[in-house]
């Protein structure tokens, strides 16, 4: 063979070689957009199908770990630099606060699409929803002008036997951190003292409260103001119970955010800041309104029709750094025998 001919047949092999690369590129696109690892405090029932949207349109592989948002904190803190997380997407702020040693700073530009109160004060995590603390009241026992302007009144006598609380709760659990801060320590010990002598009914979370009061096992539960909302979109207006704003303000009428952090130990950074982009996307800030029923906080969107807009709301004005201190809490409510 000629080595005209040996040349040929080396530029067309090399031109081969180049196309094979080319087309393996080109349909190993979504196989190139690699992975990410979310510990999840919200629940699947309402986050999956966000998340599943973000996978979808990224073709990056997600895996997901869900369990409650102090649950993840002390796994988070308990594996340290070797946490195969990337994301932490808690419940509020309390859990974030817990693990900010962990995060990695976000950019300025993402902390600043939200306003300030709703983002972390070292700029380690950024709140994507806004939450209101509430009282759901049964509608056919009381009417507004029943129920006490703020907090403290439920420690009266009368309410023995009608109030439902959710102790092991991370958004009840960020309740009595604010309370412990706009209160004292002391105070929130004789609330807590107060309420138990009313004998109050435990659940697990609110869902269960919500239907509990409506259905008139209890007249009054403190919970977040969204799942009533998903009652009365499930069941119509008929449905027996509503939220209750306390005027006087408050610790149970603060306004919490989830949010999320980046891992600092994350080998994933750049599909870990997509993710969080994504939550404050338009798509993303629709879908806590439209679905969940919770405050957007990125996109200038209104709220869902029904829902009390924020400016009605008398959130106390309490830094997120206020509402950190989950461990402090979790170890009162041990003292005060409300937890185990």
């Amino acid at each position: 063979m000629g080595v005209s001919a040996r040349n040929g047949i080396q530029y067309c092999g090399v031109l081969v070689v180049a196309l094979v690369a080319v087309l393996l590129s080109a349909c190993g696109s979504d196989n190139d957009a690699g992975s990410l690892t979310v510990y999840s405090g919200r629940s699947d029932t309402l986050v999956a199908p966000l998340i599943e949207r973000f996978g979808d349109a990224t073709g990056i592989d997600i895996q997901v770990k869900y369990a409650g948002t102090p649950q993840l904190a002390a796994t988070l803190l308990e594996e340290g630099g070797n946490t195969p997380a990337d994301v932490f997407f808690a419940q509020d702020p309390g859990g974030l606060g817990a693990v900010s040693g962990l995060l990695a700073p976000l950019p300025e530009n993402v902390l600043q699409m939200v306003p300030r109160w709703a983002a972390s004060p070292t700029g380690v995590w950024v709140g994507v929803s806004g939450r209101a603390r509430t009282v759901v009241y049964n509608t056919e026992s009381l009417t507004p002008v029943d129920l006490p302007v703020d907090l403290t009144g439920f420690a009266d006598p009368k309410w023995k036997d009608r109030i439902g609380w959710a102790p092991t709760n991370a958004s009840f659990q960020t309740m009595i951190t604010a309370m412990r801060s706009i209160w004292s320590e002391e105070k929130t010990v004789q609330w807590l003292k107060d309420i138990q002598a009313n004998n109050p009914k435990v659940y697990p979370k609110n869902t269960p409260i919500v239907a509990a009061t409506a259905a008139g096992e209890i007249d009054v539960g403190l919970v977040n103001h969204y799942y009533l909302h998903r009652f009365l979109a499930e069941e119509g207006e008929s449905f027996g119970a509503r939220n209750y704003h306390p005027p006087a303000g408050g610790p149970g009428a603060i306004v919490m955010v989830s949010g999320a952090g980046i891992l600092s130990a994350s080998d994933n950074k750049d599909n870990a800041q997509k993710f969080i982009d994504f939550l404050l996307s338009e798509e993303s800030q629709r879908y806590f309104v439209e679905v969940t029923f919770e405050y957007p906080l990125a996109a200038g969107i209104p709220v869902a029709e029904g829902v009390t807009p924020l400016a009605e709301v008398n959130n106390p004005d309490l830094s997120s750094a206020a509402l950190s201190d989950l461990e402090g809490t979790q170890k009162l409510l041990r003292e005060a025998g409300v937890i185990p």
